[in-house]
Protein backbone atom coordinates (compact mmCIF):
# COMPACT_ATOMS: atom_id res chain seq x y z
CA UNK A 1 0.00 0.00 0.00
CA UNK A 2 1.39 3.38 -1.00
CA UNK A 3 1.87 6.18 1.49
CA UNK A 4 -0.92 8.25 -0.03
CA UNK A 5 -3.32 5.28 0.02
CA UNK A 6 -2.47 4.62 3.68
CA UNK A 7 -3.10 8.28 4.55
CA UNK A 8 -6.41 8.19 2.68
CA UNK A 9 -7.46 5.02 4.48
CA UNK A 10 -6.70 6.49 7.91
CA UNK A 11 -7.65 10.08 7.09
CA UNK A 12 -9.67 10.51 10.28
CA UNK A 13 -6.65 9.59 12.41
CA UNK A 14 -4.44 11.99 10.49
CA UNK A 15 -7.09 14.67 10.89
CA UNK A 16 -6.87 14.34 14.66
CA UNK A 17 -3.09 14.74 14.71
CA UNK A 18 -3.13 17.52 12.10
CA UNK A 19 -3.33 20.38 14.69
CA UNK A 20 -0.21 19.11 16.44
CA UNK A 21 1.55 18.57 13.12
CA UNK A 22 0.76 22.11 11.99
CA UNK A 23 1.91 23.65 15.29
CA UNK A 24 5.06 21.51 15.37
CA UNK A 25 5.97 22.44 11.80
CA UNK A 26 5.21 26.13 12.39
CA UNK A 27 6.97 26.62 15.71
CA UNK A 28 9.74 24.00 15.55
CA UNK A 29 10.66 22.96 12.01
CA UNK A 30 10.38 26.39 10.38
CA UNK A 31 12.42 28.21 13.10
CA UNK A 32 15.17 25.59 12.82
CA UNK A 33 15.31 25.98 9.04
CA UNK A 34 15.29 29.78 9.33
CA UNK A 35 18.15 29.63 11.86
CA UNK A 36 20.19 27.44 9.50
CA UNK A 37 19.67 29.93 6.66
CA UNK A 38 20.43 32.96 8.84
CA UNK A 39 23.62 31.33 10.14
CA UNK A 40 25.15 31.96 6.70
CA UNK A 41 24.30 35.66 6.78
CA UNK A 42 25.17 38.89 8.54
CA UNK A 43 21.87 40.10 10.00
CA UNK A 44 21.43 42.83 12.62
CA UNK A 45 17.61 43.18 12.41
CA UNK A 46 17.98 46.72 11.00
CA UNK A 47 19.33 45.88 7.56
CA UNK A 48 18.47 43.04 5.19
CA UNK A 49 20.56 39.87 5.71
CA UNK A 50 23.75 39.72 3.65
CA UNK A 51 25.27 36.39 2.69
CA UNK A 52 28.66 35.68 4.29
CA UNK A 53 28.99 31.95 3.58
CA UNK A 54 30.87 30.07 6.29
CA UNK A 55 32.14 33.32 7.80
CA UNK A 56 30.13 33.03 11.02
CA UNK A 57 31.34 29.49 11.64
CA UNK A 58 34.96 30.44 10.90
CA UNK A 59 34.63 33.29 13.38
CA UNK A 60 33.12 30.97 15.97
CA UNK A 61 35.87 28.36 16.01
CA UNK A 62 38.93 30.34 14.92
CA UNK A 63 38.46 33.90 16.17
CA UNK A 64 36.02 33.97 19.09
CA UNK A 65 38.02 32.99 22.18
CA UNK A 66 35.02 33.52 24.46
CA UNK A 67 32.97 31.03 22.46
CA UNK A 68 35.75 28.46 22.79
CA UNK A 69 35.64 28.99 26.56
CA UNK A 70 31.85 28.56 26.37
CA UNK A 71 32.27 25.24 24.52
CA UNK A 72 34.65 23.94 27.17
CA UNK A 73 32.40 25.05 30.03
CA UNK A 74 29.31 23.62 28.36
CA UNK A 75 30.83 20.18 27.88
CA UNK A 76 32.23 20.10 31.40
CA UNK A 77 28.87 21.16 32.77
CA UNK A 78 26.90 18.69 30.62
CA UNK A 79 29.30 15.80 31.22
CA UNK A 80 28.80 16.12 34.98
CA UNK A 81 25.21 17.27 35.46
CA UNK A 82 23.65 15.28 32.60
CA UNK A 83 24.64 11.71 33.61
CA UNK A 84 24.47 12.32 37.37
CA UNK A 85 21.01 13.93 37.26
CA UNK A 86 19.77 11.21 34.88
CA UNK A 87 20.97 8.35 37.07
CA UNK A 88 19.77 10.12 40.20
CA UNK A 89 16.29 10.56 38.73
CA UNK A 90 16.04 6.87 37.87
CA UNK A 91 17.55 5.47 41.05
CA UNK A 92 15.52 7.72 43.36
CA UNK A 93 12.36 6.90 41.40
CA UNK A 94 13.14 3.17 41.62
CA UNK A 95 13.77 3.33 45.37
CA UNK A 96 10.69 5.43 46.08
CA UNK A 97 8.56 3.08 43.99
CA UNK A 98 9.34 0.29 46.45
CA UNK A 99 7.75 2.16 49.35
CA UNK A 100 4.18 2.26 50.58
CA UNK A 101 1.85 4.51 48.53
CA UNK A 102 1.42 7.22 51.19
CA UNK A 103 5.15 7.45 51.85
CA UNK A 104 5.87 7.35 48.10
CA UNK A 105 3.55 10.33 47.54
CA UNK A 106 5.22 12.39 50.28
CA UNK A 107 8.77 11.66 49.12
CA UNK A 108 7.87 12.31 45.48
CA UNK A 109 6.63 15.77 46.43
CA UNK A 110 9.70 16.49 48.57
CA UNK A 111 12.18 15.45 45.88
CA UNK A 112 10.28 17.22 43.11
CA UNK A 113 9.73 20.45 45.07
CA UNK A 114 13.00 22.23 44.09
CA UNK A 115 12.22 21.73 40.40
CA UNK A 116 8.78 23.37 40.64
CA UNK A 117 9.66 26.14 43.07
CA UNK A 118 10.73 28.63 40.43
CA UNK A 119 13.53 30.71 41.93
CA UNK A 120 14.18 28.33 44.82
CA UNK A 121 17.85 28.24 43.88
CA UNK A 122 18.16 31.81 45.22
CA UNK A 123 18.60 30.20 48.64
CA UNK A 124 22.10 29.28 47.48
CA UNK A 125 22.99 32.97 47.12
CA UNK A 126 22.45 33.21 50.88
CA UNK A 127 24.38 30.03 51.58
CA UNK A 128 27.33 31.13 49.45
CA UNK A 129 27.07 34.89 50.03
CA UNK A 130 30.45 36.57 49.81
CA UNK A 131 30.09 38.54 53.05
CA UNK A 132 30.36 37.44 56.67
CA UNK A 133 26.61 36.77 56.80
CA UNK A 134 26.74 33.98 54.24
CA UNK A 135 26.04 30.64 55.88
CA UNK A 136 29.21 28.96 54.58
CA UNK A 137 31.47 31.93 55.30
CA UNK A 138 29.96 32.47 58.76
CA UNK A 139 30.62 28.87 59.78
CA UNK A 140 34.12 28.77 58.30
CA UNK A 141 35.01 32.02 60.08
CA UNK A 142 33.49 30.78 63.35
CA UNK A 143 35.62 27.63 63.27
CA UNK A 144 38.74 29.53 62.27
CA UNK A 145 39.14 27.71 58.95
CA UNK A 146 39.37 31.01 57.05
CA UNK A 147 40.30 34.50 58.23
CA UNK A 148 38.24 36.49 55.70
CA UNK A 149 35.11 35.85 53.64
CA UNK A 150 35.44 34.00 50.35
CA UNK A 151 33.69 35.41 47.29
CA UNK A 152 32.17 32.08 46.34
CA UNK A 153 30.05 33.32 43.44
CA UNK A 154 32.65 35.73 42.07
CA UNK A 155 35.82 33.65 42.33
CA UNK A 156 36.41 31.68 39.08
CA UNK A 157 37.79 28.78 41.12
CA UNK A 158 34.43 28.20 42.83
CA UNK A 159 31.85 29.38 40.30
CA UNK A 160 31.57 26.21 38.22
CA UNK A 161 31.52 23.71 41.14
CA UNK A 162 28.84 25.72 42.97
CA UNK A 163 26.72 26.06 39.83
CA UNK A 164 26.95 22.33 39.20
CA UNK A 165 25.93 21.64 42.81
CA UNK A 166 22.88 23.89 42.53
CA UNK A 167 21.74 22.38 39.23
CA UNK A 168 22.09 18.85 40.61
CA UNK A 169 20.02 19.91 43.62
CA UNK A 170 17.25 20.97 41.24
CA UNK A 171 17.64 18.07 38.82
CA UNK A 172 14.79 15.82 39.99
CA UNK A 173 12.29 17.31 37.58
CA UNK A 174 10.12 15.99 34.76
CA UNK A 175 12.29 12.92 34.15
CA UNK A 176 11.83 11.90 37.78
CA UNK A 177 8.03 11.96 37.48
CA UNK A 178 8.14 10.12 34.15
CA UNK A 179 10.28 7.37 35.69
CA UNK A 180 7.84 7.08 38.61
CA UNK A 181 4.97 6.71 36.14
CA UNK A 182 6.88 4.13 34.10
CA UNK A 183 7.67 2.03 37.15
CA UNK A 184 4.04 2.17 38.25
CA UNK A 185 2.95 0.89 34.84
CA UNK A 186 5.01 -2.31 34.81
CA UNK A 187 2.90 -5.45 35.14
CA UNK A 188 3.85 -7.11 38.44
CA UNK A 189 3.24 -10.54 36.90
CA UNK A 190 6.44 -10.07 34.90
CA UNK A 191 8.43 -10.12 38.13
CA UNK A 192 6.70 -13.32 39.22
CA UNK A 193 7.53 -14.90 35.88
CA UNK A 194 11.12 -13.68 36.18
CA UNK A 195 11.46 -15.31 39.59
CA UNK A 196 10.33 -18.60 38.09
CA UNK A 197 12.86 -18.19 35.24
CA UNK A 198 15.79 -17.79 37.62
CA UNK A 199 16.05 -14.12 38.60
CA UNK A 200 17.40 -14.27 42.14
CA UNK A 201 17.78 -10.71 43.41
CA UNK A 202 16.54 -7.17 42.90
CA UNK A 203 19.56 -6.11 40.84
CA UNK A 204 18.95 -8.88 38.30
CA UNK A 205 15.29 -7.91 38.32
CA UNK A 206 16.22 -4.29 37.65
CA UNK A 207 18.62 -5.11 34.80
CA UNK A 208 16.68 -7.85 33.02
CA UNK A 209 13.07 -6.75 33.59
CA UNK A 210 12.61 -3.20 34.85
CA UNK A 211 15.03 -1.35 32.56
CA UNK A 212 14.03 -3.17 29.33
CA UNK A 213 10.36 -2.46 30.07
CA UNK A 214 11.15 1.23 30.55
CA UNK A 215 13.23 1.92 27.43
CA UNK A 216 10.74 4.49 26.15
CA UNK A 217 10.70 6.31 29.49
CA UNK A 218 14.48 6.12 29.72
CA UNK A 219 14.84 7.63 26.25
CA UNK A 220 12.52 10.49 27.17
CA UNK A 221 14.47 11.06 30.38
CA UNK A 222 17.74 11.07 28.44
CA UNK A 223 16.43 13.69 26.02
CA UNK A 224 15.29 15.86 28.92
CA UNK A 225 18.65 15.46 30.68
CA UNK A 226 20.60 16.36 27.54
CA UNK A 227 18.39 19.34 26.81
CA UNK A 228 18.52 20.73 30.34
CA UNK A 229 22.28 20.24 30.76
CA UNK A 230 23.09 22.04 27.50
CA UNK A 231 20.56 24.85 27.83
CA UNK A 232 20.81 25.82 31.49
CA UNK A 233 20.81 29.62 31.67
CA UNK A 234 18.70 31.29 34.37
CA UNK A 235 20.40 29.56 37.28
CA UNK A 236 23.91 30.46 36.09
CA UNK A 237 22.92 34.05 35.30
CA UNK A 238 21.15 34.64 38.61
CA UNK A 239 23.87 33.03 40.72
CA UNK A 240 27.04 34.31 39.06
CA UNK A 241 25.94 37.25 36.92
CA UNK A 242 25.96 37.67 33.18
CA UNK A 243 28.66 37.19 32.19
CA UNK A 244 30.31 35.44 35.12
CA UNK A 245 33.75 36.47 36.36
CA UNK A 246 36.39 35.65 33.72
CA UNK A 247 33.64 33.76 31.88
CA UNK A 248 34.15 30.92 34.36
CA UNK A 249 30.57 29.67 33.88
CA UNK A 250 29.96 31.05 30.39
CA UNK A 251 28.16 28.44 28.27
CA UNK A 252 27.03 28.15 24.67
CA UNK A 253 23.47 29.15 25.54
CA UNK A 254 24.81 32.26 27.27
CA UNK A 255 26.87 33.12 24.19
CA UNK A 256 23.68 32.69 22.17
CA UNK A 257 21.77 35.05 24.47
CA UNK A 258 24.62 37.55 24.41
CA UNK A 259 24.88 37.82 20.63
CA UNK A 260 21.17 37.38 19.92
CA UNK A 261 19.37 39.33 22.65
CA UNK A 262 21.97 41.98 23.55
CA UNK A 263 24.11 42.61 20.49
CA UNK A 264 21.41 41.64 17.97
CA UNK A 265 23.93 39.81 15.79
CA UNK A 266 21.22 37.45 14.61
CA UNK A 267 23.28 35.75 11.90
CA UNK A 268 26.10 34.99 14.33
CA UNK A 269 23.63 33.95 17.04
CA UNK A 270 21.94 31.61 14.54
CA UNK A 271 25.30 29.97 13.85
CA UNK A 272 25.72 29.39 17.60
CA UNK A 273 22.19 27.95 17.76
CA UNK A 274 22.93 25.56 14.88
CA UNK A 275 26.13 24.36 16.56
CA UNK A 276 24.25 23.79 19.83
CA UNK A 277 21.40 21.99 18.04
CA UNK A 278 23.72 19.67 16.12
CA UNK A 279 25.72 18.92 19.28
CA UNK A 280 22.59 17.96 21.21
CA UNK A 281 21.23 15.92 18.31
CA UNK A 282 24.49 13.98 17.97
CA UNK A 283 24.67 13.20 21.69
CA UNK A 284 21.01 12.17 21.68
CA UNK A 285 21.69 9.66 18.89
CA UNK A 286 24.66 8.24 20.79
CA UNK A 287 22.61 7.89 23.98
CA UNK A 288 19.79 6.23 22.04
CA UNK A 289 22.20 3.60 20.71
CA UNK A 290 23.50 2.97 24.21
CA UNK A 291 20.00 2.61 25.64
CA UNK A 292 19.12 0.11 22.89
CA UNK A 293 21.77 -2.18 24.39
CA UNK A 294 20.69 -1.79 28.00
CA UNK A 295 19.23 -4.82 29.71
CA UNK A 296 20.38 -7.27 27.09
CA UNK A 297 18.84 -5.39 24.15
CA UNK A 298 20.40 -5.27 20.71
Amino acid sequence: MSTWARIKKHKVSYLFIAPFGILFFTFTVIPVLVAVVLSFTNFNMLQPPSFVGWGNYVRLFLEDEIFLIAIKNTFVFAAITGPISYLACFLVAWLINELRPWLRAILTLLFYAPAISGKAYYIWTIIFSGDTYGIVNANLLFWGIIDRPIQWLNDPAYIMPITILVVLWMSLGTSFLVFIAGLQGIDQRLYEAGAIDGIRNRWQELWHLTIPMMRGYLMFGAIMAITSSFTIFNEIRDLTGFPSTDYAAHTIIQALQDHGSIRFEMGYASAIAVVLFMTMLTIQRVVQRLLDRVGGGQ
